[in-house]
């Protein structure tokens, strides 16, 4: 009877200790963002009301549907959104640049060019620790407010040590009409990160999974892509992660060589820098990406294993 008492009691104990696992991870909503803390501490935000342009700037920058702040476990932000220099920027967000689209090659990234945007359109369901939501990617030449593909996106955070927590992922492509979406070869596209204003060449670092060297990344193949770097005394890095799966992995990435923009970054994965890809009616498209982020400094080897860890994962 004794025995039969402690396995009860191991599993009792083994139930809580998941239960407290599932619950670390929160979200709530105010003005226009759904915000998810873990363990009380804030560390991602999914902006879905329409963000507006900075005073004085065209609205055409207005933007929804992007992820600002990412944040550390202890609090440092790791994005930026609407930055002087690129106003289309917005801390996670994932445009395409060059479209064939009946007939005409549209921009979905350079939004000042006022060909097309990407816009929250309703959320598809909310969890404790995610979201799926609705993103249309919306041909606005000419006056024409069409909406051309719809992507959901689907993001959830799973804690992973006290000072790491993954975010995963998941966008689901399908044309919105009976036409097809051809996004055409370009040097950047897709799965992007502005990060913090803070880190500039002299204090940062970016590796990926095949070059240890910032200026030697571009134009490259990469499993994953680490960007880090000091806030004083302390330090963030950010572990970008393709899926196997996607579309001509490993991806090509397109990282700012250190001597552009005063050696700020921008990074991503660009699956259609070499080569182009036929979104077809009728037809899913999957992209799934994982980012890590964590309050120490990271080696590749670290970031290998993280990523091998992914794949097993999936």
């Amino acid at each position: 009877m004794k025995a039969v008492f402690l396995i009860f009691l191991v599993l009792l104990t083994s139930f809580c200790s998941f239960e407290q696992n599932q619950e670390q991870v929160y979200s709530s909503k105010e003005n226009g963002a759904l915000h998810f803390t873990i363990n009380n501490r804030s560390v991602l935000s999914y902006q879905y009301e329409e963000y507006e342009s900075p005073a004085g700037i065209d609205p055409v920058y207005n933007r929804s549907g992007f992820i600002h702040p990412l944040k550390t476990l202890s609090g440092h932000t790791l994005t930026q959104i609407q930055p002087a220099d690129h106003y289309h920027h917005y801390g996670v967000w994932n445009p395409w640049t060059r479209v064939e689209f009946e007939q005409d090659t549209l921009d979905f990234w350079n939004l000042d060019y006022k060909q097309g945007t990407v816009r929250f359109a309703g959320f598809k369901k909310e969890f404790q620790n995610g979201f799926s939501a609705l993103h249309e990617h919306v041909v606005l030449k000419d006056g024409k407010n069409k909406v051309a593909l719809n992507e959901i996106q689907t993001v959830s955070l799973h804690s992973l040590s006290d000072d790491q927590y993954a975010v995963d992922f998941k966008m689901e492509y399908a044309c919105a009409g009976e036409s097809p979406f051809k996004i055409l070869e370009y040097r950047y596209a897709g799965f992007s990160i502005r990060p913090t204003e803070a880190w500039r060449a002299v204090n940062s670092e970016i590796i990926s999974s095949e070059e240890s060297v910032r200026d030697s990344i571009d134009g490259t193949r990469g499993k994953w892509c680490l960007i880090q770097g000091s806030f004083g005394e302390e330090y963030g890095a950010v572990l970008l992660m393709s899926n196997p799966d996607n579309f001509n992995h490993p991806e090509p990435l397109r990282v700012w060589p250190s001597s552009n923009h005063e050696g700020r970054i921008m990074v991503n994965f660009s699956p259609t820098k070499n080569r182009d890809w036929l979104l077809e009616p009728g037809n899913t498209y999957v992209l799934k990406y994982r980012i890590v982020v964590s309050d120490e400094k990271m080696t590749d080897q670290e970031a290998n294993e993280l990523w091998n860890n992914y794949i097993e994962i999936e």
